[in-house]
């Protein structure tokens, strides 16, 4: 089982994020499931959210303590939270940042600026560049599932053209 830990803020779309990546799992012919932790979560609060995929029937709904891979949506949070904690040995790493980050050898780091490709198409609410759909084509890249499902995940969410436009130029930029 491979298991996904997403820490971003509240109005990103890490929880949205989580739910397309089990889509894309499944459209896969994976078994997925995501879960959100909810506590007094607001707009711009760290939030958690866990992605499972495997082979076999996922039958397992909690937290996720020792993640294969760490997302991290939004860089400032780990002036907060220790986002490794728990991470695997020879682990992956995703962050949306354009900066070169310092993390310990052992992990593997891939990075793409998610925020400016929001930015660039204009994709924002409420203030807010929304990250969950580049994730989506980053991730692709990355091999967690098909770059086609990854789209599918996408459409079968949103409606704007824009979101597909931005998890390709993800797609494009992401360190693999």
């Amino acid at each position: 089982m491979y298991e996904i830990r997403i820490h971003s803020r509240g109005g990103q779309g890490g929880v949205t994020a989580a739910r397309m990546m089990a889509s894309a799992a499944v459209k896969d012919g994976k078994f997925a499931t995501a879960c959100p932790f909810y506590g007094a979560e607001r707009r711009g609060a760290p939030i958690v959210s866990f992605v499972r995929i495997d082979d076999a029937p996922v039958r397992i709904y909690s937290q996720i303590r020792k993640p294969d891979m760490i997302i991290v949506l939004d860089p400032t949070v780990m002036e907060t939270v220790d986002v490794l904690d728990g991470l695997k040995e020879g682990g992956s790493i995703f962050v949306n940042t354009h900066e070169d980050i310092e993390f310990p050898p052992q992990y593997k780091v891939y990075k793409a600026d998610l925020t400016g490709i929001a930015l660039s198409k204009n994709l924002v609410v409420a203030g807010s560049p929304i990250l969950n759909t580049p994730v989506i084509g980053a991730l692709a890249k990355l091999g967690l599932f098909t770059h086609e499902s990854g789209k599918k995940a996408i459409e079968e969410t949103f409606a704007d053209v824009r979101n597909i436009e931005v998890a390709e130029k993800a797609f494009e930029e992401v360190n693999a």
